[in-house]
């Protein structure tokens, strides 16, 4: 495969809207050892870039500046001790940055083979969402069969991926959603009822569905502003598992309500964790999820397409709230 000198790439010229983001020439990144080459076919848009974009989520220290946490692609270039890879490969990967790229560098622990009957551009709707979802539901929330999950956000990239592996793996699966069109596709993906929270107090309609039991394990995005409403409607033993802030970062908590109930509150990034923890998640990914795209448990949901060059049209479309899934850019 013929790798020329640089690539065409995605920068943020300085923190602010979408138009910030414009197309420019790097040189083309080299593997280290452990790491790969990919020849981008497709890179995942996040909320996580548009937090980047706007000055508040700096990539860790050694990533790249450029935007993207999710890919896939064709093997271009093997670095050192990166296992079983090979040129021409084809995968999806987990990075920490550089997605908005022609080419990226990988962990060779964080690619991950194409699942069963998905494409490989469709594949980069995958990575970021599936291994949010398996560590934040299963491995901290410890989501178990016949248990009841509330996905707060069920149209998102995160929560269509969360109600298709909790319905796949024996759950209830309750989720919100801000139109009536957000809700009827959280419904068609898997979700035994859908609330649309313009229009009724989630807290009241997940209490009632359960038969005043609650939600066993709840995904949050919002954080603040919704903390003592998902507690409400939490179950004894229950897990709250918050995954971003987007509506606040602080919020009180009925502390004693919380203790009598023996509920746990819990979260996590991703981003920023080493690659031996990724690697472990990647790890589950290929041994108990992936499987399940081939008897048709589990589907990517992409929303849209765009050319790389128009990644500030994806990032507004991801600000409005529009979609349903993933957007997606293709170099």
């Amino acid at each position: 495969m013929s790798i020329p000198e640089t690539m065409r790439a995605v920068e943020i010229g300085e923190p602010g809207p979408a138009e910030v983001l414009r197309m420019t020439d790097r040189p083309m990144p080299v593997p280290k050892p452990g790491e790969v080459l990919v020849r981008v076919t497709a890179a995942g848009v996040n909320r996580a870039d548009i937090m980047q974009r706007q000055g508040s989520y700096p990539p860790p220290p050694g990533a790249s500046d450029i935007p993207g946490l999710e890919l896939s692609g064709t093997v271009a270039a093997v670095g050192a001790d990166a296992g079983n890879l090979a040129l021409g490969d084809e995968v999806c990967a987990l990075v920490s940055g550089g997605g908005y790229a022609e080419f990226c560098v990988a962990p060779a622990p964080q690619c991950l083979p194409l699942p069963p009957s998905v494409t490989l551009r469709d594949a980069a709707a995958l990575p970021e969402a599936y291994c949010t979802v398996w560590t934040n539901v299963f491995e901290r929330g410890r989501l178990a069969g016949g248990e009841t999950l509330l996905v707060q956000g069920g149209s998102s990239g995160v929560g269509t991926a969360a109600i298709q592996l909790a319905r796949a793996l024996g759950a209830r699966v309750l989720a919100t959603a801000g139109s009536a069109a957000k809700c009827a596709a959280c419904e068609a993906l898997g979700a035994e009822r859908a609330i649309n929270y313009h229009e009724e107090d989630f807290a009241v309609a997940v209490r009632k569905a359960t038969g005043g039991h609650g939600a066993d394990v709840i995904l949050d995005l919002v954080g603040g502003p919704y903390l003592q409403r998902n507690l409400d409607c939490l179950a004894v033993e229950g897990r709250l598992v918050l995954i971003a802030v987007m509506g606040g970062v602080r919020g009180e908590v009925n502390l004693a309500a919380l203790m009598s109930r023996r509920q746990t509150l819990t979260g996590s990034t991703l981003r920023s964790r080493p690659v031996a923890a990724k690697a472990a998640i990647c790890d589950e990914l290929r041994a108990r999820v992936w499987p399940r795209f081939a008897d048709g448990a589990l589907r990517p949901v992409v929303q849209a397409t765009y050319p790389l060059a128009a990644a500030a049209d994806a990032h507004r479309v991801m600000e409005a709230s529009t979609h349903v899934g993933k957007l997606l850019l293709l170099p």
